[in-house]
């Protein structure tokens, strides 16, 4: 048998690791591993048009399969283009692995072609970020990777130049067991004691639940029916925790909606699940909050806190539920529902009313026939910008649909690498990316990446010439929009020119034939639709301090709402009142 070189012991121990996919764009240092990929029937290269949507694409498939996925780059600028994609997966807890490949390991300090220092460069995107500078180090140098990447959840990167790769591997290399779960994580009996002694001395308490909550609906419903406790999200949270809740009050923060706000601050304990909720403009200063979290160094960092409790969503409910009084008064959580549908009520007719004969099309009413149509399991990939403020509002989650977007790091661009990933996981699964044209456009390339895999990814492009968002903060801040326009294509022709199916979409009664058109076909589709650009939206409850890095107006063009068949689910919850 031929003995192995580093970079095919590299590939093996990612293989290992259930890792299925390496995406990236080939190159110089690269074409080691390459080349070991192609001769591992375990393992696919992914051939992607840009660096970027690698690290994209490898975040979202982490997020959907919940397994480690991987991405790489050459030397120098190939990895650079990395960064912004890492930073995403990391800031969302995706479990991703990077190589960086380096420039030729006796050049390494002497400002060599392309050279940089990946091994400095991605340190703040990355829980583990080191090099590999010999044989001998590299099998327990990438173990320990992959261990930081699954079990602290976020990325890991390790530097390997090219040189390294193509020497013959150690014959004795000590495989060790690698750890491909993480485990749940349950209080301390102190902690527990006092939080159940805060909720029993409170008479109003709230949920408030984000990421953190996935896989404990069934928990956190039960626990809320116990305290009589309203239950808010955030964007995050969304699709683990609004569906089948009775509970339910909304969404706090810049894209809000409901009466999550109220219910935050008129609340006499609010526990924080699950959340590291960044607007703390939007939390009260004038409640006890208590806080649950898997990791310790989210605790705190946004709010006061009156308690501090280090566990799994899950297992912290799951110990809290027996130990706390049950409470009979339905009052604030009544309350809170009541204000709730009637917030909802009072602006769903934003996106109902002539909306059939609205030209250019409105946006919030894309976001619902999307949502009525989409698969019940569908997975949406969506992009920064308006697009985040019509997929909180619109899409409805079931416990079966997913939502990806870059909700913590906010990067343009996301939504069509993240598509490319999710579909890997599954070819059968339906993958909707929400894209805007600034989005879109800037890696546009990889539209190209759907062709060459015939990847069935379904693109509805809400297309309204313009950088929707931005123009909102030039509003607020009084400035003239500039540098805010984009002169677009026919984008259904540009998809067909490359070999993918295109329909544009400009007359509302074209919109719910052109989505099931492009849903039912096979591969690629994009559905370019013409939206208004004045169609804007503004959280509820919002002050002056609150907007930095937002957008807000008073300008008769922007609209206040819309929320689709969340008022439905209200209306239903607000049955379960008691009447007097």
């Amino acid at each position: 048998m031929a003995k192995q070189n580093v970079a095919e012991q590299f590939v093996d121990i990612l293989v290992r690791a259930g890792v299925q996919r390496l995406y990236g764009v080939v190159g110089d240092s690269l074409n080691p591993v390459v080349d070991a990929v192609r001769r591992n029937a375990a393992i696919d290269w992914i051939q992607v048009r840009h660096e970027e949507t690698a690290a994209f694409a490898a975040g979202a498939e982490a997020q959907i399969s919940g397994r480690l996925a991987a991405c790489a780059g050459s030397c120098g600028p190939g990895n650079l283009h990395l960064i912004n994609g890492l930073y995403d997966a990391h800031r969302s807890m995706a479990p991703v692995l990077a190589l960086a490949s380096h420039i030729p390991s006796s050049e390494i300090g002497l400002g060599y072609f392309q050279e940089t220092h990946p091994d400095q460069l991605f340190r703040e995107c990355s829980h583990y970020c080191e090099m590999i500078s010999s044989p001998q180090q590299m099998p327990r140098l990438l173990q320990t990777a992959i261990q930081h990447a699954i079990g602290r959840g976020g990325v890991s990167v390790v530097s390997m130049p090219g040189d390294i790769a193509d020497r013959p591997a150690p014959e004795k290399t000590i495989e060790h067991a690698l750890v491909t779960t993480r485990p749940t994580v349950r209080p301390g009996d102190y902690e527990l004691d006092k939080l159940v002694a805060m909720i029993d001395e409170a008479d109003r308490v709230t949920l408030f639940c984000g990421s953190g909550t996935a896989g404990a609906h069934a928990e956190v419903m039960q626990f809320a029916e116990r305290i009589k406790s309203p239950v808010g999200h955030a964007l995050r949270g969304k699709e683990w925790i609004q569906y089948d809740n009775p509970y339910d009050v909304g969404m706090s923060g810049l894209l809000g909606y409901g009466a999550a706000y109220e219910a935050t601050h008129e609340c006499d304990l609010l526990i924080l699940i699950g959340t590291d909720f960044p607007y703390n403009a939007f939390l009260p200063d004038d409640v006890k909050i208590a806080q649950i979290d898997v990791r310790p160094e989210h605790l705190g960092r946004r709010s006061k806190l009156d308690l501090a409790v280090w566990g799994d969503a899950r297992e912290t409910l799951r110990c809290l539920i027996p130990r706390v009084r049950a409470k009979t008064s339905r009052r604030f959580l009544d309350k809170m529902l009541k204000k709730h549908t009637d917030a909802l009520e009072g602006v769903v007719k934003a996106y109902t009313r002539k909306v059939e004969k609205h030209v250019p099309i409105h946006p919030e009413y894309v976001a619902s026939v999307v949502d009525e149509l989409a698969d019940e399991d569908a997975v949406f990939t969506v992009d920064t910008g308006m697009c985040n403020v019509w997929a909180a509002r619109y899409l409805t989650p079931n416990g079966r649909r997913r939502i990806i977007g870059s909700f913590s790091h906010g990067s343009m661009a996301n939504a069509l690498p993240q598509a490319i990933g999710a579909q890997f996981t599954d070819r059968r699964r339906q993958v909707v990316s929400l894209s805007g044209d600034g989005g879109f456009t800037m890696l546009m390339g990889d539209f190209l990446t759907l062709v060459q895999y015939d990847l069935p990814v379904k693109i509805v492009l809400f297309n309204n010439s313009s950088l929707g968002m931005v123009e909102l903060e030039m509003l607020v801040a009084g400035l003239p929009s500039f540098g805010t326009a984009n002169h677009n294509p026919d984008f259904a022709a540009v998809a067909r020119a490359a070999g993918a199916y295109g329909v544009r979409v400009e007359k509302p009664k074209q919109l719910a034939g052109a989505l099931k058109d492009a849903f039912r076909h096979k591969g690629p589709a994009l559905v370019d639709v013409v939206t208004d650009p004045n169609a804007l939206s503004i959280p509820p409850r919002i002050r002056a301090e609150m907007v930095t890095g937002f957008a807000l107006s008073a300008s008769k063009m922007v609209l206040d709402g819309g929320v689709g068949r969340m008022l439905q689910m209200a209306r239903s919850n607000l049955r379960n009142v008691p009447r007097p």
